[in-house]
């Protein structure tokens, strides 16, 4: 059986939709598991909404609540076709993981017939040539996506441009994509500033505990603060400044990535 726990979980799912009452034994054995396994795997499916019922004691058993059923995936065939082609330009950027890989198998598990012919149709026609740049890692986006939507910190070990080599803590804002790379920016808490960090530089991520009130970001989007310099260059124009703007044009404590001959210079991290 795959080790990976939501393969895994989606396949105990199937089994109890099959109706009746099955044993841990009996999940186990199917499952290619333990009947521990089996345990978390049940308590994974309620985190998630399903009513999985368990009868206690020596022969503990399992079933799916009667009248449970898998709401149905209500997608236009277009809308199954940017799914399908989004998932390839996701594996473009993340070589080295099978996410994007994975996620096409289980949509085709899913999808009903009409559908799985389109996105079939999709995957087939479309192929994604290999990003230039550097390997994001999937995991790391998970952390700061999570630690923006809960309002959290994170702490990381951080290489720059320069090899030099420091820990940060950081209230994470977004991640984008600029120049054949992607960034996180984020007010870096001990610098008192709004930093950018190359997300394949960033080693150790780790959610902070606790929640911290929201700060603003300093610019009306992203895209304006770093064609301005940071918001430096809107702060020199005091009265053309935009509500919001950052104050004062203090340079970074940290310089800028090093322009290359005809791409657009990198944030300052």
């Amino acid at each position: 059986m795959d080790h990976d726990p939501t393969t895994r979980t989606l396949a105990l799912l199937t089994l109890l939709q099959s109706g009746g009452e099955w044993t841990a034994a009996d999940l186990a054995e199917r499952l290619g598991t333990s009947t521990r396994t089996v345990r978390r795997d049940a308590q994974r499916l309620r985190r998630l909404g399903y009513a999985v019922e368990a009868r206690p004691g020596p022969g503990s058993a399992y079933r799916l609540r009667p009248g449970v059923r898998v709401p149905p995936l209500l997608f236009t065939a277009d809308e199954i076709t940017a799914l399908v082609a989004g998932l390839h330009l996701i594996r473009a950027w993340l070589p080295e993981e099978a996410v994007a890989s994975s996620a096409l198998l289980k949509l085709d598990q899913v999808l009903p017939r009409p559908l799985r012919r389109r996105a079939a149709a999709t995957d087939l026609a479309t192929e994604v040539l290999q990003q230039p740049g550097a390997v994001v890692a999937a995991a790391t986006v998970g952390v700061i996506a999570d630690a923006v939507a809960e309002g959290g910190r994170l702490r990381f070990r951080y290489t720059d441009q320069h090899d030099r080599r420091s820990t940060r803590l950081v209230e994470p804002y977004r991640h984008f994509l600029r120049a054949g790379a992607w960034y996180l920016v984020a007010f870096d808490v001990d610098r008192d500033d709004w930093r950018t960090f190359r997300l394949d530089r960033i080693a150790d991520i780790t959610p902070v505990a606790g929640g911290f009130p929201p700060r603003p970001f300093p610019d009306a989007s992203i895209e304006h603060w770093l064609t301005t310099d940071f918001g430096r260059a809107a702060a020199e124009r005091p009265s053309n400044a935009a509500p919001g703007a950052p104050r004062g044009a203090s340079e970074p404590t940290e310089p800028a990535e090093t322009r290359e001959p005809a791409q657009p210079a990198e944030p300052a991290e």
